[in-house]
């Protein structure tokens, strides 16, 4: 089982019937360059990538941005379109005061997988009062959280709120939630690792900002501000593979893993075994 945690559904076919919609997207995102992907074509990236499922990522920028770029409604209808495919989070503003109510109707409702959360975009630090109520939810439920950590290419984002060290306090006052960093919290890679250490609630994903090659960026990363012995030996249980796409290359990426020198067993876990101890908890 191969499974790419972290992708963003925004120019799916089934989701764009709507141009204005669409337009508001590729504003939104700052990605101007593709055209919507039909089903099939997404299908084929993932066989070519080897993938075998996909978490699809809803998104709500309601107070910051006034819009909701991916609604719990469509990721749910994507994932019904391809349920052996797809798995869905919920994305809710947690500064909306309808957040909570929201995310209960998605988690109990839609059947969505768990939560995910943009501390740069969103404007709000991982323990500000603001989320309380949504971990809370999720908590009670069994259901994982996805942020995205450190910098992001999407406009109207700080870093500040995404630093590995602002996930220190939940991970330690939430011994029972699951989280994840979303790319290692870069640049802050290596305090990302000290907060996965300390904690084995807390999991990374590898969607990391590379800027021309993902082949040198994975091995910056992963070899030398994070050496492949912290990997291969303390951080094994709690590596994922994310791609970040549509804004990265998912092909790339998944064979780029292959090719860092880690053990074979080490590269299963990253691929799949880690990403079903997320979603569904360790036994």
């Amino acid at each position: 089982m191969f499974v790419d945690v972290r992708v963003y559904p925004d120019f799916y076919e089934p989701i764009n019937a709507d141009p204005a919609r669409e337009e508001m997207r590729h504003e939104v995102m700052d990605i101007h360059k593709n055209g919507t992907a039909k089903l099939e074509h997404i299908k084929n990236q993932m066989r070519l990538a080897g993938l075998d499922r996909m978490c699809l990522m809803a998104h709500d920028y309601l107070t910051e941005e006034g819009v909701t770029p991916v609604t719990n409604e469509e990721v749910r209808q994507l994932v019904d379109l391809e349920p052996d495919r797809f798995i869905g989070f919920a994305g809710v503003d947690p500064h909306d005061p309808e957040a909570p109510g929201k995310l209960e109707h998605a988690l109990d409702d839609l059947g969505l997988a768990g939560l995910y959360l943009h501390p740069g975009r969103q404007r709000f630090y991982p323990m500000d009062e603001c989320a309380q109520p949504l971990y809370d939810i999720c908590q009670v439920r069994n259901k994982p959280v996805m942020f995205h950590g450190g910098m992001s290419w999407e406009p109207h984002t700080l870093a500040k709120y995404g630093r590995a060290v602002e996930f220190e306090e939940l991970a330690e006052t939430r011994p029972d939630l699951r989280i994840c960093l979303g790319q290692l919290c870069w640049p802050w890679v290596e305090e990302a690792a000290m907060v996965m250490v300390k904690h084995q609630n807390v999991y990374a994903d590898t969607g990391l900002l590379y800027f021309d090659c993902a082949r040198e960026f994975y091995h910056r990363l992963l070899t030398e501000e994070v050496p492949a012995t912290w990997v291969d030996r303390s951080l094994r249980h709690q590596v994922m593979f994310g791609s970040a796409n549509p804004r990265f290359e998912q092909i790339r990426m998944a064979h780029e893993l292959d090719r860092l020198p880690l053990r074979d067993s080490t590269i299963e876990l990253i691929k799949g075994a880690n990403a079903l101890d997320f979603l569904h908890g360790r036994e």
